[in-house]
């Protein structure tokens, strides 16, 4: 080839080197961020995400109606289904096309996958392995055993959430055919409640919502389970899958979220049943049977579900605080779910208790807890509870709701879960956008939003002298 033919190639790259020289670049960038901060790399992708399904839900084709949707409703929209909370500012049966529930499912989908899990398959796809740095911090947030496990652990996540997702939607297609729905209709909306259900978003695509299914055995115990299982973390649910056989070798993790969660789900069972047996506008005119039942269904999804069968705006004011306080401690660490979770709702309980006895040490299951994991659950709570303190404040200053609504509407947001009293659709837009950063924050963490903003860890060689303080 002559020097000009050379230049000439040089100049004009095929489509084929081109692509080549993107893809090394995009490489080049996703494994300098990854060694750097594999924190902020997976905000980075979480953000992207929201912006890519907002501009999907602003356009024509995913509205009902077939016009464009405001960038407030696409962006709240958007935002809850990527931190699977399923809070709406409009309905979502009627609102939004085929075509935009669509993306709210595929939404859904990846954002139970979570932040750190989708950074890390993401780096995964393109560099085809994960530095040491991002193997740490994905090791953290699923709990793989060793650094090495990480790869297969993602992959397992995957796999077990499909799995479960599409028992699921076997156990619900039969039971929508049997009630007069179309096969279009069945099949579909049979995989939009095992993806909302499993992945705890508490999206619903029929008309009037599931109130149509209070106290109904085939429709609210399969999406009761698949919100539950969801609901206690891809850690358990991989001890469990492994290890099923010998409950001894299960993982300390494992046996504390198993242990609280069971309590909590008995304690709101009973809770639901005590305070709402009365009421008219919910369980009063229920037999027993249809009472039970619709009072487990109630305690699973305050876990981060969002589904109710009961008239939320309805429910007695000491019942939903009640739901306050279960939303405020979510699911499981590592899960779908929101919340301070169940381990550091056990954990401050055990300190509690620990404290009143005397004890120097935590422990629970034979086990002793390091002060560390104490001090970073207390860590987690308070820099939670400012957040629903700071948004709550927010809200009533610029709406005229109560302090009732508006606390429960926050930590809906914050727990990532769902239920609402019907203010939400209400709210101004600057009151909307401290939900979206309430949903924001109860997906990621606020750990993971510090230690992706902070710069570096701090260090010290030298240690003051101790002395202790009067307390109480």
């Amino acid at each position: 080839m002559s020097e000009g033919g050379e230049q000439g190639g040089r100049a004009v790259r095929s489509p084929g080197a081109l692509a080549e020289h993107l893809r090394h670049v995009w490489r080049s960038a996703v494994l300098t961020s990854a060694r750097n901060s594999p924190a902020r790399l997976a905000l980075t992708v979480f953000t992207v995400m929201i912006g890519l399904v907002t501009a999907l839900l602003m356009s024509p084709v995913a509205a009902a109606e077939g016009t464009p949707t405001s960038f407030r409703d696409a962006l709240f929209t958007s935002v809850s289904a990527i931190c699977v909370t399923g809070l709406t500012t409009v309905d979502t049966a009627s609102h939004w096309s085929t075509a935009g529930l669509v993306v709210i499912m595929i939404a859904m989908k990846i954002g139970g996958l979570g932040v750190l899990t989708l950074a890390s398959l993401l780096g995964l796809s393109v560099m085809r392995s994960m530095g040491l740095a991002q193997r740490i911090i994905t090791a953290r947030e699923t709990r793989a055993e060793r650094l090495a496990e990480v790869g297969g652990v993602l992959r397992t996540i995957v796999i077990t959430s499909t799995t479960f997702e599409v028992i699921t939607f076997l156990a619900l297609v039969p039971y929508m055919f049997a009630t007069d729905h179309s096969t279009g209709a069945s099949l579909f909306y049979g995989a939009f409640y095992a993806i909302s259900a499993f992945n705890n978003a508490g999206f619903v695509p029929e008309p009037g919502g599931i109130t149509q299914y209070l106290a109904d055995p085939f429709f609210t115990i399969p999406i009761s389970t698949a919100v539950f299982v969801g609901s206690l973390g891809f850690p358990v649910i991989l001890v469990l899958v492994k290890k099923w056989r010998t409950p001894r070798h299960w993982t300390l993790h494992a046996k504390l979220t198993l242990a609280t969660s069971g309590i909590l789900l008995v304690a709101g069972l009973l809770g639901y049943l005590a305070m709402e047996w009365s009421n008219p506008r919910t369980l009063g005119a229920e037999g027993f049977g249809s009472k039970v039942l619709a009072s487990l269904f109630a305690s699973v999804m305050p876990r981060s579900g969002g589904f109710a069968t009961l008239d939320i705006s309805a429910l007695e004011p000491q019942t939903r605080l009640f739901t306050d306080l279960l939303m405020f401690i979510g699911g499981g660490s590592g899960s779908t779910g929101g919340g301070i979770k169940v381990t550091t709702f056990a954990l401050l309980a055990l300190s509690i208790v620990a404290e009143a006895r005397g004890d120097r040490d935590v422990e629970v299951f034979g086990r002793r807890i390091p002060h560390e994991t104490i001090r970073q659950a207390i860590g987690v709570l308070v820099m939670s509870a400012s957040v629903v303190f700071v948004s709550t404040f927010l809200v009533l200053e610029m709406t005229p709701f109560s302090l009732d609504e508006v606390l429960f509407e926050v930590l809906s947001a914050f727990g990532t879960v769902g239920l609402s009293t019907g203010i939400t659709p209400h709210l101004g837009d600057a009151a909307s956008f401290v939900l979206i950063v309430c949903m924001y924050l109860g997906r990621i963490g606020p750990m993971t939003l510090g230690a992706a903003l902070a710069l570096r860890s701090r260090s010290r060689v030298v240690r003051l002298p101790s002395e202790r303080p009067i307390v109480g």
